[in-house]
């Protein structure tokens, strides 16, 4: 989640999106980091408006990916067929949401941290003040709190990998946007890298570590999936070890072959987008058309490609585990890319306010609504509260999917106006600052 803990930004109300002014030649010239006029954490009025409602859409659309986790086993996430039925309007929603959320959303909120690290050491440094320390007293506070996240309610936490990524990528943000952009290029070309030696490996794998990869990681068998669902019906206590224990697999194994690499690529390549003004929409239109269509363009070709690859094979693990999900690695930036500006389009046009309100309010409040959508899925889900997971349909998780926006979307505006934070936020700066942070919002006169 990126925090806007010390970061300018274009004078905006509280819960109305500002409206940017439209393409002219002084738009080049307008500054990147505006006058500072706070010390401590970034006021209301000193927020990117378009920026809160990137934040807003991407927050709302990890759901999509991570409610299938909530709501199945975890090999359904990453294997359709490992578990509930795939046919008609259950195969068309995999389809769509593989497609165009499956990474897509996560690669936005990675690439927005590094443009959040960025805003951060500028606002410090236009005051002349030290801005590494504060940064790596950020990180530490995310990273605990990301902790408790975890092993206390998901294992699927990204807070700890976003900390340990962004303390990795902040030595790095001064660097020229080309040059960031290549190196971002380049540690999630590492990602592949890694993927294709194990892609090489598979055959001299013992067969009994082969089927047990298959069983617990891809295609479960059915005693497997028995024990899933016997473990998840658990209470909260009879879960902690499990949770620890996979949250740990996440947080070291995965992340020194995958997450460490991809997610710190798309951290600098958001610090090259923030810096050649992107997620600020200040770029014409033009600009951020052709963003969208070149998207689209060369999104959809890759991704459909691979999951015709997938289903040429028979979703064999040998084929679709590592290989297969190369097409969607690289898909994933080029479609993110086409959702920032169809975003930045909204923005830059003023079109559809009621939505980008909406979208602002929830990307102001995109910590706190984070760890809400794992307290509300986790409750529906888990034996400790309904006990739901298993029985929902991938049509069915998308309707819910529906009503959860909307109550996160209702509670973010009716919080705003209140607040000037959102309760993880606020707990994020105090813990930052080293003293509690005003909450309530003043009444205006």
């Amino acid at each position: 989640m990126t925090d806007h803990t010390d970061q300018p930004a274009a004078t905006t109300p509280p819960t109305q999106p500002v409206d940017v002014t439209r393409s002219s030649p002084a738009i080049a010239n307008i500054p990147t980091a505006p006058a500072i006029t706070s010390v401590g954490p970034v006021t209301q009025l000193e927020r990117i408006t378009s920026l809160d409602v990137l934040r807003g859409f991407a927050l709302l659309g990890i759901l999509v990916m991570n409610i299938q986790a909530f709501a199945m086993i975890m090999p359904a996430y990453f294997n359709p067929h490992a578990y509930g039925d795939l046919t008609g309007s259950n195969y068309l929603v995999w389809l769509l949401s593989h497609i165009f959320a499956d990474t897509k959303f996560m690669s936005i909120f990675s690439m927005l941290f590094g443009a959040g690290i960025v805003l951060m050491a500028q606002r410090r440094e236009v005051r002349n003040l030290p801005a590494a320390g504060r940064h790596y007293l950020r990180m530490g506070t995310l990273l605990v709190l990301g902790m408790a996240h975890a092993y206390l309610i998901w294992d699927g936490d990204i807070l700890v990998t976003y900390a340990l990524c962004g303390m990795i990528a902040y030595p790095l943000h001064r660097l020229r946007p080309t040059y960031l952009l290549v190196i971002g290029l380049t540690l999630i070309g590492i990602t592949s890298i890694i993927n294709l030696l194990f892609q090489l490996s598979l055959p001299y794998w013992p067969e009994a570590e082969l089927i047990g990869l298959r069983n617990e990681h891809w295609q479960p068998s059915a005693e497997f999936v028995q024990q899933q669902m016997a473990a998840r019906q658990a209470g909260w206590l009879t879960q902690l070890p499990q949770r620890v224990m996979q949250a740990l697999f996440l947080q070291t194994f995965l992340f020194a072959i995958d997450s460490m690499w991809r997610i710190t690529g798309l951290m600098l390549i958001g610090m090259a987008l923030f810096k050649w003004r992107v997620f600020s929409a200040q770029r014409s239109v033009a600009f951020y058309s052709r963003q969208l269509l070149f998207g689209l363009a060369v999104a959809l070709p890759l991704i459909i490609a691979g999951v015709w690859y997938r289903n040429v094979h028979d979703w064999d693990i040998r084929y679709s585990m590592f290989t297969g999900s190369q097409f969607n690695l690289w898909g994933s930036l080029p479609m993110a890319l086409g959702w920032i500006g169809l975003i930045m389009l909204i923005c830059r046009n003023a079109w559809l306010p009621r939505l980008r309100a909406a979208l602002a309010a929830v990307g102001q409040t995109a910590f706190s609504n984070y760890l809400l959508q794992s307290l509300i899925c986790t409750w529906l889900f888990n034996g400790y509260g309904l006990g739901l997971v298993g029985s929902l349909s991938r049509t069915q998780q998308a309707l819910l999917i529906i009503v959860i926006w909307s109550m996160q979307i209702a509670l973010s505006q009716w919080w705003l106006k209140r607040y000037r934070f959102g309760p993880a936020e606020w707990l994020w700066r105090s813990m930052t600052y080293g003293r509690m942070q005003p909450l309530r919002r003043e009444a205006v006169v």
